[in-house]
């Protein structure tokens, strides 16, 4: 493992225990996200659209069909062991569910909009965004061969996620640190997925 995903493992993880730690004790980063999320509360339609992106009906087909397309892809070129990306990205999807709701029900943490509700930590749509656009991503780096393509791919899965992670917090439907705590969440479960032989380099033959 290369100094680099050291730093995208480790980092991230201290980063959400720390946040999450801070949601747990109503700690003083509590104030600032409130006061943050007061400056950017504007709910608009703007905001709804862009906070859907992140709905489970919109992003896991997009990953749905870029598994579909790696493992074609795949099996036509012979690469070495052409099921394994595709199906690690699919088990990280399935997954996100698995991790996030019971961050949810312990923290507990209310909602910026309707106080009584709660389960707003981490952010569940900023989460099914980010693993399901990056996943894809990761997937199709494979098969890209041009350094354009690749990088405007990449640029395009950025800006989705930003924009899920803007919408909910512009629509009043998350706390900015729910949407942080979940960048960092992902940025490790990404980084885990970039590990498995084959996702985001080039395929090779057998």
């Amino acid at each position: 493992m290369s100094t680099r995903h050291r730093a995208l493992l480790g980092l991230p993880a201290a980063l959400f225990a720390l946040i999450t730690w801070q949601v747990v004790v109503h700690g003083p980063l509590l104030r600032l996200d409130s006061r943050l999320s007061r400056d950017l509360v504007r709910p608009d339609g703007f905001g709804q659209v862009l906070s859907d992106l992140g709905n489970v009906q919109v992003a896991v087909p997009v990953l749905a069909a870029a598994v579909i397309y790696a493992l074609r892809r795949g099996r036509a070129t012979g690469a070495h062991r052409w099921w394994l990306p595709p199906a690690a990205a699919a088990v990280l999807m399935a997954l996100v569910p698995v991790i996030i709701e019971p961050l949810k029900d312990w923290t507990a943490r209310p909602g910026p909009v309707e106080p009584p509700a709660v389960g707003y930590f981490p952010s569940g749509h900023t989460a099914t965004a980010a693993v399901a656009y990056g996943s894809a991503t990761l997937l199709l780096l494979s098969w890209l061969r041009s350094t354009a393509a690749r990088r405007s791919l990449v640029t395009g899965c950025a800006a989705l996620v930003l924009g899920v992670s803007y919408g909910l917090v512009r629509h009043g439907y998350h706390w900015p640190l729910d949407v942080v705590a979940s960048w960092c969440l992902c940025t490790v479960l990404l980084t885990a997925l970039s590990l498995v032989p084959g996702v985001g380099r080039s395929a090779t033959r057998t």
